[in-house]
């Protein structure tokens, strides 16, 4: 047991001690009270039911049947003492206990064990003195409720454990989770630990497996990056030894090794590049709004550049639809953003084809809609989640050079920076189409 376990114990036992003490001690008080005002007299509630018999019998009856019916063996022995102070079967009754029983029925309403019933010419007072006892000896003091008070302690006892233990025991098992978690192991299931409960606690173990998980997926992702970063670097080092190798052995060649040499240097280049690009957007450095563009201004410039790349290859860009739309932010990134999806787009569809660029203002939302759209051969439908992560090459890129995987990655984290977002899906006859949001400032 920790030490949740028993400050939890402790305090509501204490609390409920303190109550249950409480309690029987003002009750013993006010019973004691009672019995030192009734000297004498049984104040029972067993007592009730003899003492109510003999007054319906008396009232029935009269005298005889009552003398009849007190002169059987009775557990509560019922006196009846008439105005003059004799009692009916001629038994002694001291004056101090008939003062009290008068002074008792002149004070307040009628007690349940003292009744006084006229009949026959005469007032009867019915009660039962203390004990059953010689009606002329003093009454015992009143007894502390001592048995009840312990076992209602023993039971307080056994239900103050069972409360600690229902709020510690999730405590500790969230505590043993974040050991784990600390220790490098993601896969802890909290939720199942719980069982059916339905409190904080319970959302607090879900909230830690969502945060587990997360955790994992950052983890494998940066597991992942670094691999994928070594890859990417290792094949144009290899081209690159490769290169001065060859200068090595044929020094005749030594121009076509450089300019080989400058490629791989320029591939580099532009994948380190891309990578502190891609880390500045995640670690929300260019998120910062500092500049104001016009949309129409960026893509008119993109699509000319694309055009002019995509015609040397028999591939066509159009522009459609109205981008005139200004948007405040990293003017730089959002042209890198929007420029990657387009070169993605023609690079992927087939020669002969178009890509087809498609703007819209949707005014109640402040938002440009610029869906860009390709014939190729699309993307299967279970990788379309995955091309946004940076390095990932789905299987219609094979083993191509050409590009790092960085690209969509980089406009979907530049998009996000602005509070934008990005889709793909694939289009009815075929090839892929994706769609960018990008908030606007002026309409």
């Amino acid at each position: 047991m920790g030490r949740l376990f028993w400050k939890f114990f402790f305090f509501v036992w204490l609390a409920q001690i303190t109550t249950i003490w409480g309690v029987g001690s003002a009750i013993w008080a006010i019973r004691h009270e009672e019995s030192r005002s009734l000297e004498g007299v049984d104040t029972s509630r067993p007592v009730t039911f003899g003492v109510e018999a003999a007054a319906t019998t008396l009232r029935y009856g009269g005298p005889q049947a009552l003398e009849s019916l007190l002169q059987l063996r009775m557990r509560h022995p019922v006196y009846a003492v008439r105005e003059d102070g004799q009692e009916l079967l001629g038994r002694p009754v001291s004056a101090e206990i008939l003062h009290a029983v008068r002074s008792a029925l002149q004070q307040g309403p009628a007690m349940p064990t003292i009744r006084e019933v006229p009949s026959a010419g005469h007032s009867y007072l019915l009660f039962v003195p203390d004990g059953g006892i010689d009606a002329g000896g003093r009454p015992p003091t009143g007894l502390f409720p001592l048995v009840p008070v312990v076992a209602a302690t023993v039971a307080s006892l056994i239900f103050a454990a069972l409360l600690a233990r229902y709020f510690s025991k999730p405590i500790r098992n969230l505590r043993s989770a974040f050991r784990s978690v600390a220790a490098g192991h993601f896969d802890v299931h909290l939720g199942s630990l719980m069982g059916r409960r339905r409190d904080d606690l319970a959302d607090l173990g879900r909230d830690f497996d969502q945060m587990a998980g997360q955790l994992q997926s950052l983890i494998e992702g940066q597991r992942r990056l670094l691999h994928d970063i070594s890859h990417e670097l290792r094949s144009p080092l290899a081209r690159l030894q490769a290169a001065m190798g060859l200068v090595r052995q044929q020094p005749g060649n030594i121009e076509m090794s450089l300019a080989r040499m400058e490629r791989e240097c320029e591939r580099m280049d532009r994948l380190v590049g891309e990578l502190l690009t891609l880390s500045k957007l995640e670690a929300g450095v260019a998120s910062v709004p500092t500049q104001t563009a016009n949309v129409a201004e960026l893509l008119t410039d993109i699509v000319n550049d694309a055009r002019f790349e995509a015609e040397a290859k028999g591939k066509g860009v159009a522009l459609h639809g109205d981008c005139s739309a200004a948007v405040h932010g990293n003017v730089e990134l959002l042209q890198q953003a929007l420029e990657n999806v387009v070169r993605n787009a023609v690079k992927h569809t087939p020669p002969g084809t178009s890509v087809l660029i498609e703007c819209r203002i949707d005014a109640p939302a402040r938002s440009l809609q610029v869906a860009v759209s390709d014939e190729g051969p699309g993307v299967p439908e279970a990788e379309l989640p995955l091309i946004f992560r940076p390095f990932y090459r789905g299987a219609t890129q094979g083993k191509s050079t050409d590009g790092h995987g960085l690209g969509l990655a980089i406009a979907s984290r530049a998009l996000e920076a602005h509070g934008g977002s990005i889709r793909a899906a694939n289009r009815p006859t075929g090839g892929l189409r994706v769609e960018m949001r990008i908030p606007v400032a002026d309409l």
